[in-house]
């Protein structure tokens, strides 16, 4: 065999393996759909926003409501129709008074702690009772904490108390929470007095959102609102911008307070370019709302990082990916093929 025909071989060995190895242009992050869309107001792992409850839902109250005196609650016991849908307040002393059962200690405990030992009292009277209990009236008008607080629930309204006050009292957000939080406030109550209040004349609530930073720092006393009977506060998790490919660490960086992310910021974040990156043809993809598609941007960096282009701003759940270059995958494979083979051909030139 010729020195020419070994390394026409080699060229075409090369060439093989590079097309078996080519990756897919974008591969979906760990646990993120292939088209995922905008995430929803409300970012508890992809639940639906939460509705201003006209009525108290049941599921609201039982992670730290504790019952007290002149709170009201309503018994559904089936099996039982001396308490069955019967309204029965706590007195002055933490008690209600039961047909059957008597005096039951209330103050001091959950709504499922009541309901647990009411099942446990009905048991000599019922083999397998059923027992749900709601809150029907307060003993003073609530407020809502939903979503990433630390200590999410439903907390007595009493006196004039802020917004500042409340978060405060309740341990304020998790770490991974958004800090831009949503008010929200029934017409009775009137409108939030903020110039950026948006009014729903369908649903007959106004809403706000207020950032954590300029609460902390006081840049706007009048962001520290009085809260109204049956407010809703509620906070998503923080908003994230994704980074794949050719990156030195594919993730996604957390927005916290600002609304968006320079492409230069998020590389430098993710420890900048890997060493086959091309950066004349990054891409931007972004979501398109009420659709399973994503547009696509083009960003040449290098050109950002010269200062010849304007840097680009990433908004929340874009998709920043960085290509691989082609090039430096045909010969990088063909070198190391050719290294590989080196003995074999030389031994066929030598004969």
């Amino acid at each position: 065999m010729t020195y020419s025909r070994c390394l026409s071989a080699v060229l075409l060995l090369g060439a093989a393996a590079f097309f078996v190895q080519a990756q897919p242009p974008v591969q979906p992050l760990p646990g993120q759909a292939q088209n995922p869309q905008r995430p929803p107001d409300n970012a508890n792992q992809g639940q639906p926003a939460p509705a201003v409850p006209r009525e108290l839902p049941q599921d609201a109250i039982r992670p730290n409501y504790v019952l007290g005196p002149n709170d009201q609650v309503l018994i559904r016991a089936p099996e039982v129709e001396e308490i069955n849908e019967k309204p029965f307040r706590i007195d002055a002393e933490g008690n209600i008074n039961l047909p059957l059962l008597g005096r039951v200690r209330a103050g001091g405990m959950t709504v499922q702690e009541l309901e647990a030992d009411i099942v446990r009292r009905l048991r000599e009277y019922v083999r397998e009772p059923q027992v749900i209990i709601t809150v029907v009236q307060f003993r003073s008008e609530p407020v809502f904490f939903v979503g990433d607080f630390k200590n999410p629930g439903i907390y007595p309204l009493q006196g004039r108390r802020t917004l500042v006050e409340m978060l405060t009292a309740i341990g304020g957000l998790q770490p991974n929470a958004s800090r831009h939080i949503k008010v929200t406030r029934r017409d009775e109550y009137g409108p939030i007095p903020l110039p950026n209040a948006v009014e729903d004349p369908e649903k007959k609530v106004s809403t706000v959102e207020i950032s954590m930073g300029s609460l902390r720092e006081n840049v706007n006393p009048a962001e520290d609102i009085l809260l109204q009977p049956y407010d809703v506060i509620s906070v998503e998790r923080a908003e994230l911008v994704y980074l794949n490919g050719e990156v030195a660490r594919v993730g996604a960086i957390e927005l916290g307070e600002r609304d968006s992310i320079s492409v230069s910021q998020a590389l430098t974040q993710s420890g900048g370019l890997a060493r086959d990156a091309v950066s004349t043809k990054v891409r931007v993809l972004r979501p398109i709302e009420n659709t399973n598609r994503r547009a696509e941007i083009d960003i040449n960096v290098k050109r950002v990082f010269e200062g010849k282009d304007n840097d680009f701003p990433l908004l929340p759940n874009d998709l920043l990916y960085v290509p691989k270059s082609n090039k430096r995958t045909i010969w990088t494979t063909i070198g190391t093929l050719a290294v590989q083979n080196l003995p074999l051909i030389i031994v066929s030139v030598l004969r």
